[in-house]
């Protein structure tokens, strides 16, 4: 059966029929806009000329089959990629960069093949639809003959049934299949089984898209939050840990350093990494050696690792953010946003560096257009960006940027020793369409089958995935190497932009399918300059790297708070952490999972609710409204 893998461990034949019951019913709602499509037309053509009327009627039919099957067509490989139906994902495409995502759609998911079946699917639909109705209204006893009697009929009675059935078919596609508005379906109620998989499945496609499009709704309108402006000001005091007498929000995110760690580095490079997850770097999964060179440096005793981080969202774009702006992801994309581009947000990481002494540059691997990178950094206060247009043209890579080997020379080649430099750098290689030749950089394919569960090692796509997990571990580790060899005194910082792309687990827990590795390494780092039950999202690396190098009493703005100091919980767009334990957060109680292999210590849940509502209260508010909390600016919402 067809992604039979994604079905939970305890999910039976009573959960897919559950599932295809309510699919059902909630589907009667689709099925009745879809008819009323091609329905309404067709009617009022068919007052004029029943020959035309049967024409549109035919043309908008293999409208609906043509746009229905490549939706189905596109389901399958859209779950395996996001485990989701169509999501708010989908509407954030336009700001992509079309012309890679293009290329990509055809090298990685085989576009012109499966669009071809699609179109086949829905021509046969099509042909299969016309042959029916031609059927049904030739012989006298089938219900569409029926219907096309009882339209021609003038009689009362007929009337009355007629009308009387579509009331009925009137009020179950107006409430999803139910009598009522109190048992009504819809995509916000209807995952109802314990299934992840299943609760996706009972969504077909187009309430899938519907969903996202009411999700993309509420993130460009920011219905998803829903503080006051006193309710965040007390929120800021307790995260301040100070009275909340002031309704300028930027007093509560001042900080004031408490000295160096370390002696000031030279060069500090913050490497984002794409989609490097951190359940490589467990013990459990220590035989598939795709993770040794990150392992490797962690064992050295100049680095310290943390491995209960979140990142600040699902996508590269949150990751973006959250490192330059220093704003949790909360319902704001802030790179579509007029107010990102006038100035540097308080908290913006960029201009705190440069009044540290540093020169400030950001590398990425891709075009300056992706999300408007480019602009978007130069304007968080970024002096200097490059990207794929500063790379050699005879870099390999993909459409979205040059290999990661390329991207790591130009920043040694660039990058002067005797300059003083905060550097973040954003590779692309672990990335769709996963065009890296890793067998010819050495990757052993045949290795890594044995050490995978028998159905995993089947699965080429997986194998090839993990292989350029191993690729951009091998570069990343090696870059690493030449960094500290190039610049002795530096400081190096690396961490995943998000996971959640591919697991070798069909079913991850929460912990392995989200989490990302933070290691810091270089000159003067030591095991247990990071708090020992450390815990954090990527708002807090800006506040880590400035408590680790700023002089004591340095004034600088920020959110989240330094791993070496104080921070020992993280919050991102719907999960939070501790080293011991991981939940959603928008569950109200929390409810707590316990990470496996953790200590187990106990958490403070009224606190954490309390920083789980501050950081998102205050990354909403600051780049929508302003520092100032006053009411009256909510007046619109």
């Amino acid at each position: 059966m067809v992604l039979h893998e994604y079905w939970g461990p305890n999910t039976g034949w009573e959960d897919l029929l559950q599932t295809l019951w309510l699919g059902s019913r909630l589907s009667i709602q689709t099925a009745g806009i879809l008819a009323l499509f091609t329905a309404v037309p067709a009617g009022l053509i068919n007052i004029l000329s029943r020959l035309w009327s049967r024409r549109v009627e035919s043309l908008l039919s293999g409208i609906v089959l043509t746009i229905t099957s490549i939706l189905f067509v596109a389901s399958f490989p859209y779950y395996g990629q996001f485990h989701s139906r169509f999501h708010q994902l989908l509407f954030n495409a336009g700001n992509d960069d079309m012309y890679a995502l293009f290329i990509s759609l055809v090298q990685e998911f085989n576009l012109p093949l499966r669009l071809a079946g699609a179109l086949l699917l829905a021509f046969c639909l099509w042909q299969g639809l016309k042959y029916f109705l031609a059927w049904g209204e030739a012989k006298p006893r089938t219900a569409y003959s029926l219907y096309i009697k009882a339209s021609r009929d003038k009689s009362i009675a007929t009337g009355a049934a007629m009308a009387l059935l579509l009331y009925v078919l009137g009020r179950l596609i107006v409430f999803g299949g139910s009598w009522g508005w109190e048992t009504a379906l819809e995509w916000e109620n209807v995952g109802v089984t314990k299934d992840s998989f299943m609760n996706e499945a009972i969504l077909d496609d187009y309430q899938a898209i519907y969903r996202g499009y009411r999700m993309n709704n509420r993130m460009l309108a920011c219905n998803g939050l829903n503080f006051t402006a006193e309710q965040i000001q007390q929120l800021a005091g307790e995260l301040a840990g100070r009275s909340a007498d002031s309704n300028n929000l930027d007093d509560y995110l001042r900080r004031e350093a408490q000295g160096a760690q370390v002696a000031k580095p030279k060069q500090i490079f913050l490497i984002v990494s794409e989609s490097y997850a951190n359940w490589p770097l467990l013990d459990k999964y220590s035989q598939l050696h795709i993770a040794d060179g990150m392992k490797g440096i962690i064992a050295g005793e100049d680095a310290d690792y943390c491995n209960a981080m979140l990142p600040n969202g699902a996508s590269t774009i949150s990751a973006l953010t959250g490192v330059t702006t220093g704003l949790a992801d909360a319902n704001l994309y802030l790179t579509t946003m007029p107010e990102s581009f006038k100035q540097p947000y308080i908290t913006a990481i960029a201009p705190q560096m440069e009044k540290l002494g540093y020169i400030t540059n950001f590398w990425y691997a891709g075009p300056a257009t992706w999300e408007r990178i480019g602009a978007f950094t130069e304007a968080q206060g970024f002096q200097h960006f490059y990207g794929r247009g500063d790379m050699p043209e005879e870099a390999e890579g993909s459409v979205w940027g040059c290999d990661d080997e390329y991207l790591y020379a130009q920043v040694l080649q660039k990058v002067s020793p005797d300059t003083s430099s905060f550097n973040v750098i954003l590779n692309v290689s672990n990335h769709s369409p996963y065009t890296v030749d890793v067998a010819a950089k050495g990757f052993d394919a045949d290795k890594l089958r044995q050490a995978l569960p028998p159905e995993a090692a089947k699965d080429d796509c997986l194998v090839n995935e993990l292989g350029h997990y191993w690729y951009a571990d091998r570069e990343l580790a090696g870059f690493v190497k030449n960094l500290k060899e190039k610049y002795p005194d530096c400081l190096v910082l690396i961490v995943g932009d998000h996971a959640d792309r591919y697991n070798i687990d069909k079913q991850p827990s929460m912990y392995e399918r989200y989490v990302v590795p933070f290691v810091v390494t270089g000159a003067g780092v030591h095991k247990g300059i990071l708090l020992p039950d450390s815990a954090g999202s990527q708002i807090d690396i800006g506040p880590t790297i400035i408590e680790m190098v700023a002089p004591k009493g340095f004034v600088y703005y920020a959110i989240g708070s330094s791993l070496t100091r104080s921070n020992r919980q993280g919050v991102n767009y719907g999960f939070w952490i501790t080293r011991d334990f991981m939940g959603e957060a928008d569950r109200i109680p929390l409810e707590p999972v316990q990470i496996e292999g953790s200590q187990g210590r106990p958490i403070n849940e009224p606190a954490l609710q309390h920083y789980i509502d501050a950081v998102r209260s205050i990354s909403w508010w600051r780049p929508k409204y302003g520092p100032v909390l006053d009411e009256a600016l909510l007046k619109d919402r």
